[in-house]
């Protein structure tokens, strides 16, 4: 069922929004791509679209990230010359069936013979486009459905009924290839996976909006902070965490107050789950996932992707120590392959470093040619590194550290040590605001004051509190870590606030701060002195007032004889933490059971780390 020669061009029917993107996925791949609209300004304006954002594209392949190797396209007016030797044609006409019905006939009578027809349809399924379509040709035919790339790269694979097997492990792994997320249905269904999904939540917004119950604002504002911040958990996983047989026993309140048939819902949950023991995360029999049943800590890496790093640039790698202010470096970390690939360079002594998943950019800062300095700054690129930007120009700042992405806000939170500050920019660099100020800057005993310095940082945009490290003397037992809340009480200063509170006092060096808003964890690196010092630590920040002698008896040592732990990451998911220390090392660390991994040991110096 494979076509004999898909070096032959893929043709789009259709010019549209939405035409011109799956253009755009099958050229960044390297494929020659025919686009047929009826319309020539229509095909112009595909034309102008692909010029665009043919590199946007193509950052997203496995194959082609540098844009190097993409295909050409050509238009057409006509079906026939446009499908005459394709092997791949991808129907993206209006939402009208009869109309799809006849494209499809079309295309069965011009295209060659082992050529495979998919529609884009997100409504109609594609046995319904196949009237006139001859038999043979149906094997062929399919469901390929498009989001809207590059912003959302899913696509959903789905059989007409009599489509080949064979066919979607070779479409996924083209699909895959250009960039794409591809997902396949395992059987027919009306409005495929996400349209299912998402028509189950607008009909339940629009029954809270029907009843008075809630406005549209006050719903997005719950929606964003429950799947829209870092912590969040997809529903899936959110399910196991929350546990099946709870889950069940709310949805039958839902099934008794409304009157609701519960047979493919909660009466299959506990026959399929909960009465086979598969609660989710506290059963040893796994939930929706399954691998969640094991509790052991992973002996390889368990990361979905890369792992971001920074490299300062004070490690023996550096040969040329004159090269010190401009020898840090970003760098991608491959588990599967452990291949480095550096994507940017000639950076002042990089700091920390998070990443956007809304915009789908990186953030650093960088503390300047000298921590004595005044000429810190704050950059973020895009994930291969290019398009470099500055939020915050050099000396607009002193010394940045830890860097916070907030993405639901569309904020970046981070420390500034020797300026003893925390600050928030937008994304784009807007509206910088000092949320904490330690000391005054026009006292030279304040600014030597290391018990003043703010360096770790940490957000719970959910509860509303900011935390952050100030760590005191190298290795001098003086470090503390405060909390706040998010905004500043009115009427009130970054000096005067008077809503901080102590977490913990008496810490070694408190270093880089990660929070697990759900499970109100809190995490932190130290590279004070052992045997307490260089070590990953945890403290249990739940309640609404804390205590600072009864959070000393809380703290918890989850790994030590690290070697100057700095950067820390969180996967929230797996209970791993990810720690880069300035000896050279990154290990994975088992938030549940402390044992740490070494995933590799080199002459750098690492202090960011991100997934």
């Amino acid at each position: 069922m494979i076509p004999s020669n898909y070096s032959r061009p893929v043709v789009l029917l259709g010019a549209g929004v939405l035409g011109r993107r799956i253009a755009c996925v099958f050229i960044a791949g390297g494929y020659t791509v025919h686009i047929r609209d009826p319309s020539t300004q229509a095909l112009a304006d595909a034309g102008a679209f692909i010029e665009a954002h043919q590199a946007d594209f193509a950052a997203l392949t496995k194959t082609n990230p540098s844009g190097a190797s993409c295909g050409t396209y050509h238009t057409f007016t006509e079906i026939q010359p446009a499908v005459a030797d394709a092997w791949l044609v991808i129907e993206a006409v209006p939402e009208k069936l009869p109309l799809k019905i006849a494209t499809f006939a079309e295309v069965d009578t011009h295209a060659p013979a082992d050529c495979i027809i998919v529609s884009n349809s997100s409504s109609f399924k594609s046995r319904l486009m196949l009237d006139e379509v001859r038999p043979e040709r149906r094997q062929r035919a399919a469901n390929m459905h498009f989001t809207m790339p590059p912003d959302i790269c899913t696509v959903e694979l789905m059989t007409s009924g009599e489509t080949a097997p064979e066919l979607f492990p070779f479409l996924t792994r083209v699909l895959d290839e250009c960039g794409m997320i591809p997902i396949t249905a395992r059987k027919k269904s009306t409005g495929f996976i996400f349209n299912r999904l998402w028509a189950a939540v607008k009909r339940e917004i629009l029954f809270i909006l029907a009843e008075g119950v809630s406005s549209a604002e006050e719903i997005d504002i719950l929606w964003q902070n429950m799947f829209q911040t870092p912590a969040s958990l997809p529903p899936c996983r959110l399910m196991d965490r929350i546990g099946l047989d709870t889950v069940a026993f709310i949805e039958d309140n839902y099934v008794e107050e409304r009157g609701l048939d519960g047979t493919l819902t909660v009466d299959w949950l506990r026959k399929k789950y909960v009465r086979q023991g598969k609660l989710g995360l506290k059963s040893v029999h796994g939930g929706l996932y399954a691998e969640e049943a094991s509790p052991s800590f992973p002996t390889t890496d368990t990361t979905d992707g890369s792992i971001y790093l920074l490299d300062v640039g004070l490690g023996a790698n550096n040969t040329d120590i004159s090269r010190v202010p401009t020898a840090g470096r970003i760098l991608r970390f491959d588990p599967s392959t452990k291949q480095f690939t550096t994507l940017i360079s000639g950076q002042s002594l990089p700091d920390d470093i998070d990443i956007s998943r809304s915009t789908g950019r990186l953030f650093w800062t960088n503390m300047g040619s000298s921590t004595s300095t005044h000429d810190g700054s704050v950059h973020s690129a895009q994930l291969d590194g290019s398009d470099v930007q500055t939020l915050l120009h050099v000396g607009a700042v002193h010394t940045p550290k830890q860097l916070v992405v907030d993405d639901a806000a569309g904020k970046v939170y981070f420390c500034d040590r020797e300026a003893m500050s925390l600050h928030r920019v937008d994304l784009d660099g807007a509206n910088h605001e000092v949320l904490v100020r330690t000391g005054s800057l026009a006292d030279p005993t304040h600014k030597k004051d290391m018990t003043r310095w703010c360096v770790g940082v940490a957000v719970d945009p959910v509860r509303g509190y900011i935390y952050w490290t100030q760590k005191g003397l190298s290795k001098g037992g003086q470090g503390r870590i405060f909390r706040a809340g998010i905004e500043i009480p009115a009427g009130q200063t970054a000096e005067s606030r008077g809503d901080i509170e102590v977490v913990l006092d008496r810490l070694p060096e408190p270093i880089d701060l990660e929070l697990d808003a759900e499970e109100q964890t809190l995490y932190w690196t130290d590279r004070g002195e052992h045997p307490v010092g260089c070590s990953v630590n945890k403290v249990d920040v739940g309640g609404a007032v804390l205590r600072v002698e009864e959070m000393r008896a809380k703290k918890v040592i989850v790994a030590r004889h690290l070697h100057e732990p700095i950067g820390l990451k969180l996967q929230r998911e797996k209970r791993v933490l990810y720690v880069g220390d300035l000896g050279g090392a990154v290990y994975q660390v088992s938030a549940v059971t402390g044992k740490k991994t070494l995933l590799f040991r080199d002459e750098a110096c690492y202090t960011g780390v991100c997934l």
